[in-house]
């Protein structure tokens, strides 16, 4: 019986602890199921100091990426300033010149005249119209148009300071090239003989009704400009006239640089402070340095001008 009640009691503590271990397990498996789970699930990595420094260094150089950027803008925009800047400055310098040009030129006021000059006539302009800056003379005597200057004439206008316009009017018809030459020569010729030094400018008289072709003042223009003296020419250069034709045809170069005194337009004598603003009409291509603006002042017998600085480089001085 005691051996019965052994086995029995082996038997009972098996079961118990069969049973006991059965609850446990059913317990304990939801977490062993958890931690089976975490186990599967990746584990979140942590961002090393060094990638953290990375990630830090990657957004400085961003950064500094975009304020290099930022720079070279603001500094293409400085430059972009700069030239418009400049491009301003030098327009603006260019109309500064060109006003200060404008602002620089003086015009002087003188007379021409085919009588002699002598004190009398002198003081007649004088008196009259105020004390002119140039005075305009003729090379050798023309019957019954001009009395020509002499040595005696040119010391009287040099004594007074009057510089000398130098005209040449012994054509009759301005056509042809060795025609141009052959008056070139003789103006030359009597330019020399009273003495008037190089450099001077001599203008030969084209009047309105003398025939004129752009060969006879080319040969003049070569003549003259092969010797010690400069060439211009004298004349009415309105618009349509044969003149201005002759003038316009002529080569490029020889518009350029020869000297025009023009009769147009016409106004009324007047008195040196009462001259007009200057205005004269004449070849677009030309070195346009006087302008006669009136003819036949009843007093005195004398026409007046107004020159532009330039001309006065070209007179004949003492």
């Amino acid at each position: 019986m005691m051996r019965n009640y052994f086995i029995f009691t082996l038997f009972g503590l098996a079961a118990f602890f069969a049973i006991s271990f059965l609850l446990i397990f059913i317990l304990a498996a939801p977490s062993i199921n958890e931690s089976e789970k975490e186990e599967q699930s990746p584990p979140t990595e942590q961002p090393s100091e060094d990638e953290e420094s990375g990630d830090d260094g990657d957004n400085q150089d961003a950064d500094s990426g975009e304020e290099g950027n930022n720079k070279e803008d603001a500094n293409e925009d400085e430059e972009n300033n700069k030239e418009d800047s400049g491009s301003n400055e030098e327009e603006g310098n260019g109309e500064d010149a060109n006003n200060e040009e404008e602002s620089s030129q003086e015009y002087y006021w003188g007379v021409d005249s085919a009588s002699y000059t002598n004190e009398n006539v002198y003081s007649c302009v004088v008196d009259n119209f105020g004390e002119p800056e140039v005075w305009g003379r003729y090379l050798g005597d023309r019957e019954g148009v001009s009395a020509g200057m002499d040595s005696e004439e040119v010391n009287y206008l040099h004594e007074n300071d009057i510089p000398i316009l130098v005209i040449y009017n012994h054509v009759n018809e301005a056509v042809g090239y060795d025609h141009g030459v052959d008056h070139g020569n003789q103006a030359i010729s009597m330019a020399e003989e009273l003495g008037i030094p190089e450099g001077v400018v001599l203008f030969v008289d084209i009047e309105p009704e003398y025939p004129v072709d752009s060969a006879f003042m080319e040969g003049w223009y070569d003549t003259l400009t092969d010797s010690s003296y400069y060439p211009a020419v004298y004349g009415v250069f309105d618009e349509g006239s044969a003149l201005l034709e002759a003038y316009n045809a002529m080569d490029q170069e020889v518009q350029e640089n020869t000297i025009v005194w023009t009769a147009f337009p016409q106004q009324e004598p007047t008195s040196k402070d009462n001259a007009p603003e200057y205005d004269p009409q004449g070849p677009e291509n030309s070195m346009l340095y006087g302008w006669q603006y009136a003819i036949d002042a009843e007093t005195c017998n004398i026409d007046t001008n107004l020159f532009t600085n330039e001309m006065m480089d070209y007179l004949w001085r003492e």
